[in-house]
């Protein structure tokens, strides 16, 4: 069977992160736009919140506000033909941050921007469990000649919590739960490699002892990046 695609939307600058609404729009993140974006079933486009540096991924939360991973911004490189890539660490950028938004009103509140004495780096993606947390990969950040080691956090949607989980991991990007929610799947872009956790409790997960450092279970390893 040939499945075939159609283009719904375009002008989109760096999109990911896409939520489907059940009035059948989508919501999506524009990285390089720095917008928190909809996308009308016919294609049309509303910004709901202009956000600066890097929304990277989001998620709806049990409260019907918008959660934002916010990497705090890139540098970026045009082809001749219009693809972007993101090249480094923007020049204005400060911190990392998960966001709070209001689809009706647009506005955006800081949730987080750091885990104790730990500022939050470049957050990535975002998933919920059943009680409400999320769990988010915190990429890193990658400058001329260093970059940082991620991490996955786990936190609260009300401001109460937020502890890090898995550390060290390199690259975290993508990640999601098992339908039972029993076990957390962590993506690495640099390795191409796919991670799981047993879920324990409340932020909480069984590590191996050997031999990744950043304690999972290899569940794949691919060619290319992730």
């Amino acid at each position: 069977m040939k499945l075939e695609g159609q283009e719904l939307t375009a002008n989109l600058e760096f999109p990911e992160g896409p939520i489907a609404m059940p009035d059948g729009s989508v919501i999506v993140v524009e990285i390089a736009g720095g917008r928190l974006t909809r996308v009308l079933p016919t294609g049309a486009l509303e910004t709901i919140a202009t956000l600066s540096g890097g929304p990277n991924g989001a998620a709806m939360g049990p409260d019907g506000k918008c959660y934002v991973c916010n990497n705090g911004g890139f540098t970026w490189l045009r082809s001749e033909t219009g693809f972007l890539r993101p090249t480094g660490c923007a020049e204005d950028y400060t911190s990392g941050r998960i966001e709070q938004v209001d689809l009706e009103t647009g506005d955006a509140t800081i949730l987080y921007d750091r885990c104790d004495d730990i500022p939050l780096k470049g957050p990535n993606d975002i998933v919920f469990d059943r009680s409400g947390g999320f769990w988010f990969t915190d990429f890193g950040k990658v400058y001329d000649r260093e970059m940082d080691r991620g991490a996955v956090y786990y936190a609260r949607c009300d401001g109460s919590l937020i502890k890090e989980v898995i550390f060290p991991i390199l690259t975290p990007n993508g990640v999601g739960l098992s339908p039972d929610g029993k076990t957390l799947y962590v993506s690495e872009t640099e390795t191409s490699r796919l991670w799981s956790y047993e879920i324990v409790g409340e932020g909480e997960v069984l590590k191996e002892p050997w031999p990744a450092p950043n304690g999972g279970k290899l569940v794949h390893g691919l060619p290319g990046f992730q």
